[in-house]
């Protein structure tokens, strides 16, 4: 437990962990209300079809299942919340690279299995922390939204939803977790180009959740995210791990920039 609780407090002083947990908390915080402005959106349009006489149909909208405003809070869990569970691990064990821990622990009777399983305790109880908050958001806005709780069987897939979702991100820490033991310690090559491309990771789950509804600002938000993932690619050094960093910067930037352009 040592291990676990020097895990917890090195995660609450690293910016990029803690940049990345605010980011998931936020967008799954919001995720409930984008999913209500959508269907306001949509039921708008509908109405106004109807009242020219141009439709007959029923409103798609019409007494969807609470759950349905929390329908992004997947998306969030796939593209933020592995990128930082990868990101925590991978941390972890480099952190131990770079200050020596790992050669100390291996001096003393703790063995080296009970570190990486003492600091895979504190990335998951973490991880266990900011989906317990995420859900607990959640549950709340849908129930602004609503105008009432959710029952008890609703709720109860909502917290199932959140152990999946806690299971999934915790094989993307031991994932992590891995890499980091077996990356070179000069990795100074990959934090330049690192934070724009979070920066255009972290608005790709903003455009997935607004394509559909606001396409002006869907327009806008891949701009942006073009703009970083060039300056990513830009940044990055060509003459060295060309295929581990400048060729896959170079396939998302020009994805985003043809996207961008289509858009």
């Amino acid at each position: 437990w040592t291990s676990a609780r020097h895990e917890v407090l090195s995660i609450t002083r690293a910016r990029i962990a803690l940049l990345l947990l605010m980011v998931f908390v936020g967008m799954v915080s919001v995720s409930a209300i984008i999913g209500w402005i959508t269907t306001r959106t949509v039921t708008s349009v509908y109405e106004g079809i109807l009242a020219a006489g141009l439709t007959a149909a029923p409103n798609p909208f019409t007494d969807v299942a609470p759950l349905y405003y929390a329908r992004n809070s997947a998306i969030y869990v796939v593209l933020i919340g592995c990128l930082m569970a990868i990101v925590l691990g991978a941390q972890a064990t480099l952190r131990d690279r770079k200050q020596g821990t790992s050669i100390l622990v291996l001096t003393r009777p703790l063995a080296i299995q009970a570190r990486l399983l003492g600091q895979l305790a504190g990335i998951g109880l973490v991880l266990a922390t900011v989906s317990l908050v995420s859900t607990l958001i959640s549950w709340v806005s849908i129930a602004i939204i609503t105008g009432t709780p959710l029952g008890g069987d609703l709720t109860a897939r909502l917290v199932g939803f959140a152990g999946t979702s806690w299971l999934l991100l915790m094989v993307f820490a031991i994932i992590g977790m891995i890499s980091g033991l077996f990356a070179r310690r000069d990795k100074v090559q990959f934090t330049g180009p690192g934070l724009p491309l979070l920066a255009a990771v972290a608005l790709g789950t903003l455009w997935l959740a607004i394509a559909g509804s606001f396409p002006i600002l869907a327009t806008v938000t891949i701009l942006i995210m073009a703009a970083l993932a060039l300056t990513a690619f830009l940044i990055a050094d060509p003459a060295q791990d060309r295929w581990l960093l400048s060729a896959p910067l170079a396939i998302f930037a020009g994805w985003l920039t043809a996207a961008a352009a289509v858009s």
